[in-house]
């Protein structure tokens, strides 16, 4: 778990550029990734660390909406 702890800022800037290249699909109709990289195998490369950055993200995102599980309740229920 030490070792993803390690890695989470910068899981969490590959998880937010991915996402500003959604946002840029779904408004311009332009991939960056695949206009910076190309359409070949290094694009499904970057999508595949992209990918594996937004699942390593989840714990951090589970644990800001306590629901890990160990963490009590923020209104005490």
């Amino acid at each position: 778990m030490e070792m993803i702890r390690r890695f989470e800022p910068v899981t969490l800037l590959l998880v937010v550029l991915g996402a500003l290249n959604w946002g840029m699909v779904g408004l311009f109709d332009t991939n960056v990734i695949a206009d910076v990289f190309g359409g070949g195998t290094l694009t499904d490369v970057v999508y595949t660390v992209l990918g594996v950055c937004g699942l390593l993200s989840i714990p951090r995102l589970l644990n800001s909406f306590h629901i890990e599980g160990h963490a009590p309740h923020p209104r005490g229920t």
